[in-house]
C-alpha cells in the first residue's frame, strides 16, 4: 500500500513522462519513443492508483480492469488502420460518458469536507464536468456514425440551428446559477439535492441535444478538424473529473489532452482557411452541394481519359521526379505496401520520389503519416502541403492514390464549393497527373471534382492495390 506522499511522486512521474510522449509524438522520427514515454507513464498511473489508500473494494476493481484490458486487447488486435478514426472517436465517448457518471455519483454522494463556498466551487466543477463529457459523448458518437458511414456525411441544416445552438448555451448558464442556488443544502436536505438533481439531468439532455447537433451539422470535409476538436473537449471532461475527485493527474493529463487538442484544431483550421468557429458551429454547410462545378454550372465539365497500369509504368520509367499522393482510398485498400515497394523500385531507377500530404488527408490528423510509417516509408520522402505545393509544377509525374478533396481545384476556382478557400495540393500543374480511383464518385465532402477532366489527367481506374501490383509489374 502506497501513502499518500508515494502516490503524488508517482503522478509527478508520469506527468512528466506524458509531457514527453507528446514532445516525441510531434516528429515521425520520435513518435516510437513518444508512445512508449506514454505508456510507462499510464502503466506508473493506474498502478499508483490501484495500490494507493484511496482504494478499499479491490475485488470490483479487478473485475472492471479485467474487463477494461480484455475489450481494450480485442480491439487492438482486430482493429483496421483503415477503422482507427471512428475507433479514436467512439473512445472519446467513453471518457465524455465516464465525466457524466462520475459528476452525477459525486453529487449523490454526501460529502462532509465541502461546505459554503468550497461546495459551492465543487458544484460548479461537477456541473461543467457534466456538460463537458455529455456534449463530448454524444458528439463522438455521432462523429462515429459519419466516419464509420452508418451516418450521411453531409451537414444537417436546421432552420435557424446558431440561434438553436445559442439558446440551448443561455439555457444551461441559466441552469447554472439555478443549481448553485441548490448548493449549500445538497448534502443535508433531500428535497434539494432531489431538486439539484433534477437541474443536473435536464442541463446533461441539453448537452446532450447540443453535441448531437454540433457534429451532424458538420460536413465530411470537416470531419479530421472535428476528431482534433473531441479529443481536445475529452481531455477537459477528464479534467473537470480530476477536479470532482481531486485527482491531481487527471486534472493535468485532461490539460494536456484538452489543449493539444485545441492547438491542433486551431492549426488545421488554418491549414484549411476556415475560422474554427465556423467549423463546429457547422460553417460549411451554407455552402452550395456536391455537383456544382468549377465554372458555377452543374454540367459535365468533359471527358475522363483512362491509362492502364503498364502505360503508367512507361511514364514513371521516363520521368525524372515523381510525386505521390495518399489518401483514404489507400488505407481502405491496404494498398500503403505496395506503394512502399513502388517507391523502392523507383528509387532504384534513380527517379526522384516523395510524397505530399495533405493536413487533412484521409479521415483523422496524421492519417496517412501513420500508414506510411507502417509500411517503411522513409521519413524524408515525406512532405506536407507547404513544403511541396511550390515543386509540383517541375513534377514530371503525380499519382493521387484514393485522394479526392484534397486535390480538387473547386477549392481555388469555384466560390460556391463547399470546399472553396481550402488549401489543397495543386497537383494538376503537374506534367502528368494519374488520379487512382475505383470509379468517378466523389470524395467525403461529395463534391465533384474538376480535376479528373483536366487534359494532363489520365484515370487508372480499380482497386488501388491492384493498381499499383500492375504499375510494378509495368516496371
Amino acid at each position: 500500500m502506497m501513502n499518500s506522499g508515494m502516490v503524488t511522486a508517482a503522478y509527478i512521474i508520469a506527468a512528466v513522462l506524458f509531457i514527453l510522449s507528446l514532445a516525441g509524438l510531434s516528429k515521425q522520427e520520435t513518435a516510437r519513443r513518444g508512445n512508449q514515454a506514454g505508456i510507462a507513464g499510464m502503466a506508473i498511473a493506474v498502478l499508483a492508483t490501484i495500490i494507493g489508500d484511496g482504494v478499499s473494494n479491490y475485488g470490483i476493481l479487478l473485475v472492471m480492469v479485467g474487463i477494461g484490458g480484455a475489450i481494450g486487447a480485442y480491439l487492438a488486435r482486430r482493429v483496421e488502420m483503415t477503422d482507427m478514426p471512428e475507433l479514436v472517436a467512439i473512445l472519446h465517448s467513453f471518457v465524455g460518458l465516464a465525466a457524466v457518471l462520475v459528476g452525477f455519483a459525486s453529487y449523490l454522494t454526501p460529502d462532509s469536507h465541502h461546505v459554503g463556498a468550497e461546495r459551492t466551487i465543487h458544484d460548479v466543477e461537477i456541473y461543467l464536468g457534466i456538460l463537458i463529457g455529455a456534449l463530448t459523448f454524444t458528439g463522438s458518437v455521432v462523429a462515429f456514425g459519419k466516419l464509420s458511414g452508418k451516418l450521411g456525411s453531409k451537414p444537417l441544416i436546421l432552420p435557424g440551428r446558431h440561434k438553436l445552438n445559442l439558446g440551448i448555451g443561455v439555457a444551461c448558464v441559466v441552469l447554472l446559477f439555478l443549481f448553485i442556488g441548490q448548493a449549500p443544502d445538497a448534502a443535508l436536505d433531500q428535497n434539494s439535492t432531489g431538486m439539484g438533481t433534477f437541474i443536473l439531468v435536464l442541463m446533461t439532455l441539453l448537452a446532450f441535444a447540443f453535441g448531437v447537433h454540433m457534429v451532424m451539422a458538420i460536413g465530411g470535409a470537416d470531419m479530421p478538424v472535428v476528431i482534433s476538436m473531441l479529443n481536445s473537449y475529452s481531455g477537459w471532461a477528464a479534467a473537470a473529473t480530476g477536479f470532482m475527485l481531486s485527482n491531481d493527474l487527471l486534472i493535468v493529463v485532461g490539460a494536456l489532452v484538452g489543449s493539444s487538442g485545441a492547438i491542433l484544431s486551431y492549426i488545421m483550421c488554418k491549414a484549411m482557411n476556415r475560422k474554427f468557429f465556423s467549423v463546429i458551429m457547422g460553417g460549411w454547410g451554407d455552402a452550395k452541394p456536391s455537383n456544382v462545378t468549377s465554372d458555377g454550372s452543374d454540367e459535365p465539365q468533359g471527358e475522363a481519359v483512362p491509362i492502364s497500369a503498364d502505360e503508367v509504368a512507361m511514364l514513371c520509367k521516363e520521368a525524372d521526379s515523381v510525386v505521390i499522393v495518399p489518401g483514404y482510398g489507400m488505407a481502405v485498400a491496404h494498398a500503403q505496401h505496395p506503394v512502399s515497394e513502388l517507391t523502392t523500385q523507383l528509387k532504384k531507377a534513380g527517379i526522384n520520389v516523395r510524397f505530399a500530404i495533405h493536413p487533412v488527408a484521409g479521415r483523422m490528423p496524421g492519417h496517412m503519416n501513420v500508414l506510411l510509417a507502417e509500411a517503411n516509408v522513409p521519413y524524408d520522402l515525406v512532405f506536407e502541403m507547404d513544403e511541396i505545393n511550390d515543386e509540383l509544377s517541375d513534377t514530371d509525374v503525380v499519382i493521387v492514390i484514393g485522394a479526392n478533396d484534397i486535390v480538387n481545384p473547386s477549392a481555388l476556382d469555384n466560390p460556391n464549393s463547399p470546399i472553396a478557400g481550402m488549401p489543397v495540393l495543386e497537383v494538376w500543374k503537374a506534367k502528368t497527373v494519374i488520379v487512382s480511383k475505383r470509379s468517378m464518385a466523389t470524395g467525403y465532402a461529395g463534391v465533384e471534382n474538376p480535376l479528373f477532366f483536366k487534359e494532363n489527367t489520365r484515370m487508372l481506374f480499380g482497386d488501388a492495390k491492384e493498381s499499383v501490383n500492375g504499375i510494378l509489374a509495368g516496371l
